[in-house]
């Protein structure tokens, strides 16, 4: 009795790389984009608030999260362009972008966590108000908009870990490219002599391009 050995498809065994690359590729973007505005969102809202003595009378202080640190959304902007350069560049470059990404998720959840107990902002806000250096802010509260900005910053994160996993499968910007990733070649257009003036003002004319290698 023969045995028939069943041989794996090619198409079924490229299938998977594939259909992951393309899933990958819409969580990456989803996630990206999401956590940079997220991030961006965060640092415009109010992170702590407090009170101060101004001429023997409590006098409220608040502050913005761009008011205790602009590292989270410096980095959600720098994240949000290596979002987009990924799809620009290849091979390395994508590798050395995508850890860029990464990079820039990381260090938005390390500050966002690091302001959520600041008080040096209000403190100089204080100092502002009552006219003296050494004047500090007294009830001291926080609320959660420094966690949404490490919110934003951890999607921006996953971002950047799922194009140094995925990201050789991701397709990229420029059409000029093939599968495998060698560039196409460009015919010139036959019965052009690029020594001779006349061939290429005729090509002009015809509306093709004389300078196709």
């Amino acid at each position: 009795m023969e045995y028939v050995t069943a041989v794996p498809h090619p198409r079924s065994e490229a299938a998977g790389p594939v259909r992951a690359g393309r899933l990958s590729l819409a969580v990456a973007l989803l996630a990206g984009a999401l956590g940079a505005a997220v991030a961006l969102l965060s640092t415009r809202q109010r992170w702590s608030e407090g009170t101060t003595t101004v001429a023997g009378g409590a006098f409220s202080l608040t502050a913005k999260g761009s008011d205790v640190t602009g590292v989270p959304a410096a980095l959600a902007i720098v994240g949000l362009a290596a979002l987009v350069a990924v799809f620009a560049v290849r091979r390395a470059g994508r590798l050395l972008v995508a850890a860029l990404l990464a990079l820039s998720g990381a260090g938005t959840v390390a500050a966002a966590l690091l302001g959520a107990s600041d008080s040096s902002a209000l403190d100089d806000k204080a100092a502002q108000a009552a006219g003296d250096t050494s004047a500090t802010v007294h009830a001291l509260s926080h609320t959660a908009w420094p966690y949404v900005a490490a919110v934003g910053g951890a999607l921006i994160l996953l971002a950047g870990l799922l194009a140094l996993r995925y990201g050789r499968h991701w397709p990229a910007m420029s059409g000029r490219y093939e599968r495998d990733g060698a560039a196409r070649p460009r015919r010139r257009p036959a019965g052009i002599d690029p020594d001779r003036p006349e061939d290429l003002w005729k090509a002009l004319d015809r509306g093709e391009d004389p300078t196709s290698a």
